[in-house]
């Protein structure tokens, strides 16, 4: 059984204080994932890392630049972050390896992004941890563009017909306008009210952007928060269940 792990940048990142983990939540986190003996691909977010040098140079998935240097400067905070994460993975057991987008991806003129998995195929025969990062990638309309970690949950899952899908977040699951967790999700427009961006810079979209990606995958995928992490890795379905497939995958 093949498992897609999200970490996202809120829970590992202080993401209001530019390249500042969060030295107990991201303890937490590779301690829970160190812990899973069946093929799992982890992928982190940009947090306040990647998005303060990505927001500078006015970079995201739909918008990029013909700058070396910009695109440097995101990549190399990016890499700093993964850097870190892989420290803390290895620190609990983990046999945890990179997987740097800019050198193994594409975005395409049509804005879908293609990322050579065969790596990462190998890296689970073997026994390791794969460990992909949101990061900037070479695009064919904008020379270089972010790709974020949300879009790369849904590449891998699909090129490895991932079994399970998972995205651990700030919050406890998608939120309704009165705060509680929505249980589960099957179409956009049943949402698409409550749902909005991040209250820190974000250049990827936030929740919305989320819940779009994750309702074109054919399996069923959880958002989460740290506390119920344990649970997921578990096999439970803890938070917000987006399950409508293909079809669900529609704008307000």
């Amino acid at each position: 059984m093949t498992t897609v792990l999200k970490l996202g940048g809120s829970v590992i990142t202080r993401k209001g204080e530019r390249e500042t983990l969060a030295e107990d939540a991201l303890d937490r986190a590779a301690a829970a994932v160190a812990s899973v003996p069946e093929d799992l691909v982890l992928v982190h977010g940009a947090g306040s890392f990647g998005h303060p040098p990505a927001d500078e140079y006015d970079l995201s998935p739909t918008a990029g630049t013909d700058d070396a240097a910009a695109a440097l400067d995101v990549h190399d905070a990016m890499c700093l972050l993964n850097d870190a994460v892989l420290a803390r993975l290895q620190d609990h057991g983990a046999e945890a390896l990179p997987v740097h987008p800019l050198s193994a991806g594409v975005r395409r003129s049509s804005d879908s992004v293609t990322l050579a998995t065969a790596p990462i195929e190998t890296m689970l025969e073997r026994g390791f941890l794969p460990v992909a990062h949101g990061d900037v990638i070479v695009d064919e309309a904008r020379g270089v563009s972010i790709v974020s970690g949300d879009e790369l949950v849904v590449e891998i899952a699909r090129s490895l017909q991932a079994d399970r899908v998972g995205l651990c977040s700030a919050v406890p699951g998608v939120l309704d306008q009165d705060g509680a967790v929505v249980p589960r999700i099957d179409e956009l427009d049943a949402v698409a009210a409550a749902l909005g961006g991040s209250a820190e810079t974000d250049v990827t979209g936030g929740m919305a952007e989320k819940v779009r990606s994750l309702l074109g995958l054919d399996v069923p995928a959880s958002i989460f928060d740290l506390d119920a992490l344990a649970a997921f890795l578990a096999g439970e379905s803890p938070g917000t269940l987006v399950a409508g497939g293909p079809e669900a995958n529609r704008s307000a």
